[in-house]
């Protein structure tokens, strides 16, 4: 059984080997993300390139996501680089202690005490520390430690409840952003979006980058962790503007508390799939893997559960960034999807009896899954330019492969994302017999179908034009 979840590993110093690379891709890696909040610009223009190389070594065009590093609200540094915070003690945010001590440490986020006020809850090294703040005197915070624990350099920063009014996008970002579109990178991250007005301004700086330097239009994706992010009008506008979402478990668990995550992680998947948008479930996946060569029972049953919540892809950070075992994290990550996904359940009947459909090429899409699924087709192909044809396919459950065949490399490393669709390269014919010709050829040649053979394929006549898919046909495998 293939397997129609995809996986997107972070890059790091574990991955950033040419040999373990490859390894990785070749175990099923079909994203890598590049995280913005580590290294410099020529550090991932040095990663982004090398991907690119070795994809085309192997023939598998793989994604390339940047992940701008946004507002992460940080404390200062301190005079010994560490300390232990105990309950009931007082502790000071001061944005203007350059070195910080047992009694105090500096803010890179200048606007905090604005944001503040007393009985507020701060939670401190992903929620290791709790701080609950007292008063606020100018550009001091008075807090007592209500949980206490280590407390380092540069650790992150969040309100219970969340409420902080920093940007989505800083100007650190903008000049990320910028460079990640010159590099040609295919998905842009954007962390703590509010709602949808930051998504929009998102694009349109994207647009503007993507104009300057000459490229294709990169998709976007919210990571969704702010609480404001979860109100139902903020979120719904967000996947509105958006190509994808994020389900930022980490930061998002610490602003809302970690019993409601799993039933929002549920409720994002659902809204974006209604609306045609990818989702990426991320944070402590396979975590236990960063050191150990197998995953926790646990883990396999959080992997598994996103899957069958319906998620498009499944994420690694540390665990491929850092961990010991890169390799062996994808390849259990992969195994743990093909299991889960057998019990998808397939509910296409009751899928379509209540849609209105407008466009012709959105009917094409559905009719050929329905025409699949009943005629128990061994695939389904899809001649593409754009990709929409196929990311239309992909929102609803069905064991049958879609090939996406395109001519564009750009459509092809797009539509990684995207659950069950497997896009491959095709330099079709603008004649429709002499195509449907290749499409077979091709299929028979990677192993997909065989002789008797039934494979649903959608076209548009005129071939090859943007969002002209108007037919469907049933090929019988000769």
């Amino acid at each position: 059984m293939l397997r129609a979840t995809k996986i997107i590993a972070t890059l790091g110093p574990a991955s950033e080997n040419p040999e373990v690379l490859k390894e990785m891709i070749i175990a099923g890696v079909d994203v890598v993300r590049m995280n913005f909040s580590h290294g410099t610009i020529a550090d991932h223009k040095a990663r982004h390139d090398l991907v690119r190389s070795i994809s085309a070594e192997l023939g598998k065009e793989v994604g390339i996501m940047a992940d701008l590093q946004g507002p992460k609200i940080r404390v200062g540094k301190f005079a010994e680089n560490k300390i232990q915070l105990k309950e009931g003690a007082d502790f000071i945010l001061d944005v203007n202690c350059q070195l910080g001590n047992q009694e105090r440490v500096g803010l890179d986020y200048k606007e905090l005490p604005s944001d503040v006020q007393p009985n507020d809850r701060l939670l401190l090294n992903d929620g290791l520390v709790v701080l609950r703040v007292q008063s606020v005197k100018g550009g001091e915070i008075l807090t007592r430690v209500e949980q206490g624990g280590p407390l380092s350099n540069n650790k992150g920063i969040n309100r219970a409840g969340g409420g902080l009014t920093a940007p989505a996008l800083t100007e650190k970002d903008i000049v990320d952003l910028d460079a990640a579109i010159a590099m040609g990178v295919d998905f842009l991250a954007i962390s703590f979006p509010k709602d949808g007005t930051d998504m929009a301004y998102a694009r349109k700086l994207a647009d503007a980058a993507s104009a300057k330097h000459k490229v294709g239009r990169v998709k976007t994706i919210a990571k969704v962790e702010r609480a404001e992010a979860i109100e139902t009008d903020a979120l719904l506008s967000i996947i509105r503007e958006s190509d994808g979402i994020m389900v930022a478990r980490g930061d998002l668990a610490i602003e809302v508390g970690n019993p409601a995550v799993p039933a929002l992680q549920k409720r994002m998947i659902t809204l974006a799939r209604e609306a045609d948008k990818f989702t990426i479930t991320a944070t402590q996946m396979m975590e236990s893997m960063i050191n150990a060569p197998v995953p926790t029972r646990a883990e396999v049953s959080d992997v598994a559960n996103a899957v069958l919540d319906g998620t498009d892809a499944v994420m690694l950070s540390a665990e491929s960034a850092a961990g010991m075992y890169p390799v062996q994290t994808i390849k259990a990550m992969a195994e743990i999807c093909v299991e889960a996904e057998k019990s998808d359940n397939v509910k296409l009947d009751t899928d379509f009896l209540d849609q209105t459909f407008t466009r012709i090429d959105q009917t094409i899409a559905l009719g050929a899954l329905f025409t699949a699924h009943h005629l128990n087709a061994k695939a389904i192909a899809a001649l593409t330019d754009s990709g929409s044809t196929p990311i239309w396919m992909s929102r609803h459950n069905i064991h049958v492969p879609i090939y996406a065949l395109t001519s564009k490399i750009s459509t092809q490393r797009a539509l990684s994302t995207y659950r069950n669709v497997i896009p491959l390269s095709l330099n079709y014919s603008k004649d429709r017999e002499t195509a449907l010709k290749e499409v077979e050829s091709c299929l028979k040649k990677m192993g997909a179908v065989k002789e008797g053979d039934t494979v649903v394929l959608t076209s548009g006549e005129p071939m090859g034009e943007p969002g002209g898919t108007n037919t469907l046909k049933i090929i019988h495998v000769k």
